[in-house]
């Protein structure tokens, strides 16, 4: 199964200004939410961000956030190490809106409803600290029947061994682990694609 661009939300975990210095990579792990950010903007992709305790911890980190605001991205602020203990889960797949009034009588375009993000099922996750705020919150998404999606060289934590025992109960419990690179040309999925080259350019 590959990614789809059209079935995808993004959500990134705490880039956070004063928790970035202490991750392994952190430089790096960085860069590639940055593509990620900018990947979905291109691709009209929704991406939410969470900071976790910003108050402590600072908002996320500047770099970040320049392609947050290209990607018009929604912003959870939370305490709990779970973003869906914060209602994460609302957020990505909202409730159906009823039809007002007599649908016999609606125009057509108004008796379906337009798809949302109650129809994008497929959750592309990365964030610190991979073995805390990263996993509880996917674990919670997996719970709740999303497809998880983990992109691994965009997730870190203090230690190596942390963050490697994340990715093995991430992988047990059913999530997918992906790269940046893996994401951007699923998404794409052919030279053809008008984004293509953009694209392109934002990974090399």
């Amino acid at each position: 199964m590959l990614l789809d661009s059209d079935e995808s939300q993004l959500v990134l975990v705490d880039y956070q200004i004063r928790l970035m210095p202490a991750m392994l990579d952190g430089r790096g792990v960085i860069d590639n939410a940055i593509r990620l950010a900018r990947l979905a903007a291109l691709l009209h992709v929704p991406v939410f961000v969470t900071e976790q305790n910003p108050s402590k911890l600072g908002a996320s980190v500047p770099d970040l956030g320049d392609a947050l605001k290209l990607a018009g991205a929604r912003l959870l602020g939370k305490m709990q190490f779970s973003a869906v203990e914060e209602g994460l889960g609302e957020w990505l797949r909202p409730p159906a809106k009823p039809v007002q009034g007599n649908a016999r009588s609606l125009p057509k375009h108004l008796q379906k409803p337009a798809p949302d993000a109650s129809e994008r099922g497929t959750i592309v996750l990365a964030g610190c600290e991979a073995h805390v705020c990263l996993l509880q919150t996917a674990l919670d998404l997996l719970e709740d029947e999303f497809d998880v999606w983990v992109v691994t060289d965009a997730c870190s934590s203090r230690t190596e061994r942390n963050r490697d025992a994340a990715f093995d109960r991430l992988a047990g419990a059913g999530a997918e682990l992906v790269t940046t690179e893996m994401v951007a040309f699923e998404w794409i999925r052919g030279a053809e694609h008008p984004a293509f080259k953009e694209m392109q350019s934002l990974i090399k």
